[in-house]
């Protein structure tokens, strides 16, 4: 009967609190784990979110011959038929590739004035962090719940090579896309597209 009422020793005291401490340490370090990997997908998702966003805006562009203020861009099927001719202020295929300049049919070019970007050639070296404004939607409307992410654009010309019964598409026809997006994680988010022109003046 004595041994029935015995307490837990001191040793035993001791060791049971160990015991706990440990589990509970456990408990509190997968919290605190699955916690900020919670934080990291939440800025992967919206990182991911502006860069699908802004690579269907380049998508969407024209991809004209000539730029597509100019009167010949509906036409013209080489450069040579833009006005000003290959090379000129409106031949859209001109390195590097970027928006127009005042010396283009319409003046120059910018995503949020007028004339805006109008062509996916347009959006080459485009850029938005905290020290342009920020990430900003097609308006031009400043997101501030986004000041700490960033966004660019690279548009280079890139054939797409032939793949089993498809024909090859030229580099003249075919640009290749790419946008980055850096959140406050410092991970970057890559997506790539490509843009491909149908037929000689691809207006939409």
């Amino acid at each position: 009967m004595g041994d029935l009422q015995r307490g837990a020793s001191l040793i035993e005291l001791i060791m049971s609190m160990v015991i706990i401490t440990v589990a509970v340490s456990g408990i509190l370090a997968v919290m605190n784990l699955t916690t900020s990997h919670s934080a990291d997908s939440l800025i992967h998702k919206q990182a991911l979110a502006i860069a699908e966003s802004l690579l269907e805006e380049v998508e969407l562009m024209p991809f004209t011959i000539c730029d597509p203020d100019d009167p010949n861009a509906a036409s013209a099927v080489t450069a040579a038929n833009c006005t000003g001719g290959a090379g000129g202020a409106n031949d859209e295929s001109r390195l590097p590739l970027g928006p127009e300049t005042a010396l283009s049919v319409g003046g120059a070019e910018g995503r949020y004035f007028t004339p805006s970007f109008d062509n996916v050639n347009d959006y080459n070296g485009f850029s938005m962090n905290s020290g342009n404004g920020g990430i900003q939607n097609v308006s031009g409307v400043v997101i501030t719940a986004l000041n700490s992410y960033a966004a660019t654009v690279v548009v280079s010309a890139s054939g797409i090579p032939a793949a089993g019964t498809s024909p090859a598409i030229s580099t003249a026809a075919a640009l290749g896309i790419t946008v980055t997006v850096t959140g406050p994680d410092n991970i970057p988010i890559v997506l790539e597209g490509y843009r491909t022109r149908f037929a000689p003046n691809s207006l939409p």
